[in-house]
């Protein structure tokens, strides 16, 4: 098969069986190996699905400069995306993040504007830069500016019902019995729980959040508050944004790091799958929701990206030791 440009190898997905946890929990575990998209990440759909939907309405002019916040993902998918199609990327991302997906952003030319890590109130988050940078942008440039705006654009949660649900339910022949991922900006589990959900009702949607993160007390309790804190990047917020009011959720499973992280450890050294750590919360979340159900059922998760991005972090025994988190059984240099 030919294609014609990188856009179209986004999606269509392969689903892979974890093994370890498929054993561990007498469950059929699939994950969705949305690290295999062109920016090695499950954000490569939320970039063009918002890209296309402001060209479609037509605030993303021809030559158009698009702008986002992001923690790194997202900034690498729209980057690679307007490379593709002629537009030019700006992207603001907290200075906290990893060292490698800063070093990639740069390799793929994006405008990109490190800003210090601050919580959502603060004017200062990446968020808020984003969105006055954008305004400012597009009075300025001449073929005017957008603001991706990935947390509150329910065009993200409509490209992930669109193709990642729907994928997952072809791949499974409709035998699926339950979907867990974690939220970053809530587009991927609203998509997909919705497009489930629309097949069969009775298809149970989970939510695995990081420590840190507001979702499980509001799921849970009803109220928005979190606590501990995580090295997961790019996930575990403390707001209910536009895409995640979309979301179909009937559980929340609270994973904390030190249950996360030998997962991905294990399906490295006997699997053969360099993962990041939101593919440790989303495993860790499997794994938890096929306790809640039982042996017997099919669980699909997310695997949202490559665990090379973090290897300064997620894979460095001193960083990890420093933090109080168990560490690979390896040596890493």
């Amino acid at each position: 098969m030919t294609y014609k440009s990188m856009p179209e190898l986004i999606g269509n997905t392969p689903l892979i069986q974890l093994k370890g946890v498929s054993e561990l929990t007498g469950c059929t575990i699939l994950g969705k190996a949305e690290f295999l998209n062109p920016g090695g990440s499950v954000k490569d759909r939320t970039a063009l699905g918002i890209i296309r939907e402001a060209e479609r309405d037509g605030s993303l002019r021809p030559g158009g400069t698009i702008v986002e916040g992001t923690a790194g993902n997202t900034g690498i998918g729209l980057t690679l995306i307007a490379n593709a199609l002629g537009y030019k990327s700006v992207v603001v991302m907290p200075q906290s993040q990893s060292r490698e997906k800063i070093e990639l952003l740069d390799l793929y030319g994006a405008d990109l504007r490190l800003v210090q890590a601050t919580s959502y109130s603060d004017p200062n988050h990446y968020i808020h830069t984003a969105r006055r940078l954008a305004e400012s942008l597009n009075d300025s440039e001449a073929n005017g500016a957008i603001w991706a705006r990935q947390f509150d654009n329910t065009a993200n949660a409509k490209i992930h019902q669109e193709t990642t649900g729907e994928e997952i339910w072809r791949q499974t022949d409709g035998q699926v019995d339950g979907f867990i991922c974690a939220v970053g900006t809530g587009g991927t589990l609203a998509g997909v729980s919705r497009a489930l959900k629309a097949h069969n009702k009775d298809i149970h949607i989970g939510l695995a959040d990081p420590q840190g993160s507001a979702l499980y007390n509001y799921y849970t309790h009803g109220e928005l508050q979190g606590e501990g804190r995580s090295i997961a990047e790019g996930i575990g917020i403390s707001l209910i944004t536009d895409n995640l009011r979309l979301a179909e959720v009937d559980s929340a499973h609270q994973i904390a790091d030190a249950e996360a992280l030998p997962y991905i450890f294990n399906l490295l050294r006997n699997e053969g799958l360099c993962l990041g750590g939101s593919s440790a919360i989303n495993i860790a979340g499997a794994v938890a929701l096929a306790r809640k159900l039982g042996p017997g059922h099919t669980i699909v998760t997310i695997l949202c990206d490559y665990g090379d991005r973090y290897k300064s972090k997620l894979y460095n025994p001193v960083f990890l030791e420093n933090m109080g988190l168990p560490a690979p059984d390896w040596p890493v240099n």
